[in-house]
């Protein structure tokens, strides 16, 4: 009986010093956009479990009365969308895992040693980041075709680490940077190689800045599609989920239920990726700002 009224007692009690007004406000407008960002979602969960390809419905429903799981079972049964995803994620953990192999210690080198051309380097890396992407297509092509890389998983892992690992050295560098010089030091006093405390101190250190990085190149690397479509247009069989997932969209009709249910499937292992790694996310991006 007394439940309702102890939530009112401390939704608006004061202890953070805002006024109940402020407080009922920040909640609603965070109501409001929660809304609007899970409702497309729900509305291709929606689509995806229509029976042929309906798109467009008079009905509010998110469950259409009809629902039915056919479009996940044709796209998992009749499609290569398994081996979609396996290319996928062949291609995008290689380049993630070089991307923090390579990125880790070049951002060391840049936070540790004053060497010739040391800030020349870190504005080209951040100069880079302003090139638009498709900009590069061209010139990754070529390169890509004179060392016999089109149509072949190393040749994407290579093209999406290059272009990962200029953001990653800078927040690594960052990170570094806010790591006392006195532990390592300390090691070295006790006899440890340079390279081991780098591996024994710094990484334990950096999981946070390392598992962000991971988490980037990661992202970028599963939702390419223009790159991917540029050097593996003709090697169907190692095909990503962006590029199979753009066969069901045919020019004169699409199954726009089976794309729902392909879309839904997708975005599971991100989504629990993301979620899992969301506490080293935000400890590592604010961490690694301190200093520069």
């Amino acid at each position: 009986m007394n439940a309702t009224p102890n939530f009112f007692k401390w939704f608006f009690s004061a202890k953070r010093g805002d006024s109940p007004f402020k407080r009922l406000l920040i909640h609603l407008t965070l109501i409001a956009a929660s809304i609007v960002a899970v409702y497309p979602v729900l509305r291709v969960v929606s689509v995806s479990l229509r029976p042929g390809d309906r798109l467009l419905s008079t009905s509010l429903a998110l469950i259409p009365a009809d629902a039915t799981f056919q479009n996940y079972i044709t796209v998992l049964v009749e499609k290569d969308f398994l081996l979609w995803i396996w290319n996928s994620l062949a291609i995008t953990i290689s380049t993630a895992i070089i991307g923090v192999i390579l990125s880790s210690t070049s951002a060391y080198a840049f936070s540790r040693w004053k060497f010739p051309g040391r800030t020349a380097g870190l504005i080209f890396l951040l100069a880079t980041q302003m090139i638009p992407g498709a900009m590069l297509m061209v010139p990754l092509f070529i390169l890509a075709v004179k060392l016999h890389l089109v149509g072949t998983y190393r040749g994407l892992v290579i093209a999406y680490s290059v272009g990962a690992i200029p953001f990653s050295v800078w927040i690594l560098k960052g990170y570094y940077d806010t790591i006392p010089r006195d532990l390592e030091e300390a090691a070295l006093i006790d006899g440890a190689t340079r390279l081991s405390a780098f591996y024994r101190i710094i990484l334990p250190l950096s999981t946070p800045a390392l598992a962000i990085v991971f988490l980037f190149n990661f992202m970028q690397a599963w939702n390419d599609f223009l790159l991917a479509r540029v050097l593996l247009a003709n090697a169907t069989e190692i095909w990503t989920w962006p590029l199979g997932l753009q066969q069901l969209q045919g020019q004169f009709q699409t199954a726009w239920g089976q794309f729902a249910a392909a879309s839904i499937m997708v975005m599971v292992p991100v989504v629990a990726l993301f979620l899992y790694s969301s506490k080293y996310l935000i400890s590592g991006l604010t961490l690694g700002g301190v200093k520069g």
